[in-house]
């Protein structure tokens, strides 16, 4: 899938599965044209939810080639002022980068950052701690275990989401990859900045 397309499903991931009705039409028809397993088909619609039934679909979307946006878009004819919305996207002028007035160096947006930040982190995010997970490509089953693991806690279900994000990435979990996720889930990046201060400190916490 294009890169364009890729990021333009990511940006609307919790908006399109508030709104979409994927079984009736769109799995089918994705499937019809070869988009979608047989296997796929059957774990979308095993999900509990329509809500995890369209995430798990706009999961597997950006890695079924380079025909499944196209497709997709045709599989929305119940839907097309969805569809309307999408390609008026596609057809603005592109916004600036996340990082283009980023005060963080280079150096601190390459590194792993530290279980410590992380924690700072789950602390701001709010309400849009499920969208920075699933950005950061957890699965919906796996954000809701951490939700379930730590029902009395937004806080510890965050963390939980954003420490197993660290030790599957490994090296690539880095500051920057953050960064990109809290733009498309519309968190500030000053979130960021402020969980890589140390309290009491003048700059971001660096970790050799």
């Amino acid at each position: 899938m294009d890169p364009v397309h890729r990021a333009l499903l990511r940006a609307h991931r919790l908006d399109l599965s508030g709104q979409l009705l994927v079984s009736d039409t769109i799995v089918p028809f994705l499937l019809q044209e070869d988009i979608l397993t047989a296997a796929q088909a059957e774990d979308i619609e095993a999900q509990p939810t329509n809500t995890r039934k369209c995430l798990q679909l706009l999961a597997l979307l950006p890695h079924r080639g380079p025909r499944a946006f196209e497709a997709f878009l045709r599989s929305l004819d119940d839907f097309s002022w969805v569809r309307d919305r999408l390609l008026l996207e596609l057809q603005a002028p592109p916004r600036p980068g996340p990082t283009d007035a980023c005060r963080l160096p280079d150096s601190v947006l390459q590194r792993v950052p530290s279980d410590r930040e992380l924690s700072r982190l789950a602390s701001g995010l709010g309400a849009q701690w499920e969208a920075v997970l699933m950005d950061l490509g957890l699965s919906p089953e796996a954000v809701f275990r951490c939700r379930s693991d730590h029902a009395l806690s937004a806080h510890g279900a965050t963390l939980a989401g954003l420490v197993l994000w660290k030790r599957r990435g490994g090296r690539s979990a880095t500051v920057q990859r953050l960064l990109l996720s809290l733009e498309a889930a519309g968190v500030h990046r000053a979130v960021l900045e402020d969980s890589l201060t140390p309290q009491g400190g003048a700059g971001p916490e660096v970790h050799l």
